[in-house]
C-alpha cells in the first residue's frame, strides 16, 4: 500500500502556523479501520482521505480524528480543497465541491483565501453558567452576559462567551466534569471566545477543546468558528445582523491561526455562514 499524501497548514498566515492536516489521495481501497489507524498514527486533529480522483458531482472525502470519523470539520474541508486544486486538477477553478458525511460543501477561492459555505445553523440547548464555569475551571463572573448555547453548522459545539483575555487564558478543562457534561448533549466540544485579542487587527480570540475527539486543544477550528459566526449574529453580539470579522485562535498553544468569518441573517430568519482562511503547503510524502 503506497499512498501519496500532503501536509498542509490551514488558517495559516505562513508555514508552521495554523492547523496542520494530512491529506491522502486515492484512498478508496482503504477500509474504515485502516483509515482510522492512519489518522491515529498521523495524530493531527483530523486527517482526510480523498476516495477517488474521478468524480462528476463533487469529490468524495472522509474525515477522521485520532478517535473517530466525523461528518464535517472546517480545516480539513479547506485543506483538502486546496490539495485537490493544486495537486490533482492543477488549474484555476472557482468552486470545488466536497461530498462529506453531512452532504456537499462548496469551497471557493477569492485571491489567496479559501471560503466554505457551511450548513444552515441549528441552535440547541442553552446551558447554565455555573456548571460551565466548573468545567472550564474559571469563575462564573468571567462569563459574559450572552447565553451559553449549543450551535451546529454541520458539527455541534458549545459556545461560551467570556469577558476578557485573562479569563480565556485561565481556562483549563476539568475532564471529569467535561465528559459528564457532554453525556446528555449533541455537542461534544467547547469553543470559548472573548473580545480582547493579541493582535489588534483581529476582532475576537477563541479557544477550542475537544477531548471527546482526541484533541485536548485545537489550534484552528473552522467548524467551531462557523458555529461562532452564527451565534454572533443570532445574539447580536456586535449589535448587527451581519458580520465580517477576523478571529485568532491557537495563540495559547504557540500555534497562531487566523480565521475569516462572514455571516448574515436573511429576511426569513435564516443565517448564511461563510468561513475562510489561507492554506500553505508544508510537505509531500508517501505512506508505505
Amino acid at each position: 500500500m503506497n499512498l501519496k499524501f500532503y501536509i498542509v497548514d490551514v488558517f495559516a498566515e505562513k508555514k508552521y502556523t495554523g492547523n496542520q492536516l494530512a491529506v491522502f489521495r486515492n484512498a478508496g481501497m482503504l477500509s474504515d479501520e485502516q483509515m482510522q489507524e492512519i489518522a491515529r498514527e498521523m495524530n493531527y486533529s483530523e486527517t482526510t482521505f480523498i476516495l477517488s480522483e474521478k468524480w462528476e458531482n463533487g469529490c468524495d472525502v472522509r474525515i477522521f480524528t485520532p478517535e473517530r470519523e466525523v461528518p464535517f470539520a472546517g480545516h480539513p474541508t479547506l485543506g483538502t480543497a486546496y490539495v485537490i486544486q493544486r495537486e490533482i486538477i492543477r488549474k484555476p477553478i472557482k468552486t470545488i465541491i466536497l461530498n462529506l458525511k453531512i452532504g456537499q460543501i462548496p469551497v471557493t477561492r477569492e485571491n489567496d483565501i479559501l471560503w466554505m459555505r457551511q450548513k444552515p445553523p441549528v441552535f440547541g440547548k442553552t446551558l447554565e453558567s455555573n456548571r460551565i464555569a466548573q468545567v472550564l475551571n474559571i469563575d462564573k463572573k468571567d462569563i459574559d452576559r450572552f447565553p451559553i448555547q449549543e450551535v451546529s453548522t454541520g458539527l455541534p459545539f458549545i459556545v461560551v462567551p467570556l469577558k476578557s483575555l485573562d479569563a480565556l487564558k485561565r481556562v483549563q478543562i476539568d475532564k471529569e466534569r467535561y465528559f459528564k457534561l457532554i453525556e446528555g448533549l449533541d455537542a461534544k466540544a467547547i469553543l470559548v471566545f472573548c473580545p480582547e485579542t493579541y493582535n489588534n487587527r483581529n476582532h475576537l480570540n477563541a479557544r477550542v477543546f475537544a477531548d471527546f475527539y482526541g484533541v485536548s486543544e485545537d489550534p484552528a477550528t473552522g467548524s467551531a468558528n462557523g458555529c461562532l459566526a452564527a451565534y454572533l449574529v443570532k445574539h447580536r453580539y456586535f449589535d448587527t445582523n451581519n458580520i465580517d470579522i477576523r478571529v485568532e485562535q491557537g495563540y495559547e498553544i504557540k500555534r497562531p491561526s487566523l480565521l475569516f468569518l462572514k455571516a448574515e441573517e436573511k429576511e426569513n430568519g435564516d443565517i448564511d455562514v461563510m468561513v475562510g482562511g489561507k492554506v500553505v503547503m508544508v510537505a509531500r510524502g508517501e505512506f508505505v
